[in-house]
């Protein structure tokens, strides 16, 4: 395996090849995100391990995408041609050789990488339980174990808690400790099911990724922002056209309109960014 360099610009061209990825099966996408937001959900309500097993999931979610997003762009031909492709072939392991997925086939395929993957997720899944536990319990340093408390035992903090510094302070900490756990799990997941890569070393390999090709990936997030903002301020104007045309109605059914076009815009966009994912991972590692 070899660690490719980008330039900067290669980020925004992620963007579009994972836009252009999402709309070959975009029905298929949206599925996939509403499965697995519907089982992290379902387990966060358990006792006790809902706290935990939503974190062991996460790198299962990862992989997932990546192998429906990876059928997709194989379909498009983008493999070796896209102008920012190291030369590699991944997909070909997951398509079998077919030249147009259905959702069928990108499911099969997630359920394949899970099957053959599913002890090193779990490995993966654990540490990052591990570490974002130790994340919540660092913000007691901070505000004295409020923002814990809330966290763990889900009790709703009173207004002038929310409102302190402290616990403002320990809820930023906590979000800045968490962003080396997106880094180390970004590219895991993928280095575990396509390079053989071992847990551990994953991770490794895929903080390197990150900061040697932090400008890439900067520019990436900030691409997305951008589209996430004009997708969501668009949904808003068009659910306030028809909020307010439907005021001159009856009105309940405009504003509940209203309310399933906003919330389907954001799970439209969600699957969208995850859609793209797996040509940063393409474009950063080359096999041997």
């Amino acid at each position: 395996m070899k660690l490719n360099l980008v330039p900067a610009r290669t980020g925004v061209e992620w963007v579009r090849l994972g836009l252009k990825n999402f709309w070959r099966q975009p029905l298929a996408f949206v599925s996939l995100f509403l499965m697995f937001m519907a089982l992290i959900s379902t387990i966060s309500q358990l006792p006790l391990i809902g706290k935990f097993l939503p974190f062991v999931l996460l790198p299962f979610s990862t992989l997932g995408f990546m192998a429906a997003a990876s059928v997709a762009d194989a379909s498009g031909g983008n493999g070796n041609n896209n102008g920012t492709s190291t030369g590699t072939d991944f997909p070909a392991d997951t398509t079998g050789g077919l030249k147009r997925p259905t959702g069928a086939i990108m499911f099969l395929s997630v359920a394949r990488a899970m099957r053959t993957e599913w002890r090193s997720l779990a490995v993966l899944g654990v540490i990052s339980a591990v570490y974002c536990f130790l994340t919540v319990f660092l913000t007691a340093l901070v505000d004295g174990g409020q923002f814990m408390r809330s966290y763990f035992l889900g009790e709703a903090p009173a207004k002038e808690v929310l409102e302190s510094s402290r616990f403002q302070m320990a809820n930023l900490l906590q979000m800045c400790l968490a962003l080396p756990l997106v880094a180390a799990m970004w590219h895991a997941p993928a280095l575990v099911h396509w390079h053989r890569v071992e847990p551990v070393k994953s991770i490794f390999f895929s903080l390197v990724a990150m900061f040697r090709n932090f400008g890439a990936y900067a520019l990436y997030w900030l691409a997305w922002c951008g589209v996430l903002l004009l997708g969501l301020l668009a949904a808003a104007l068009v659910g306030t056209i028809v909020i307010g045309v439907g005021s001159l109605g009856s009105g309940t059914g405009a504003m509940t309109a209203g309310n399933i076009l906003m919330l389907g815009t954001v799970m439209t966009l969600a699957a969208m960014a995850q859609a793209s994912n797996w040509f940063t991972f393409r474009d950063t590692f080359n096999p041997d």
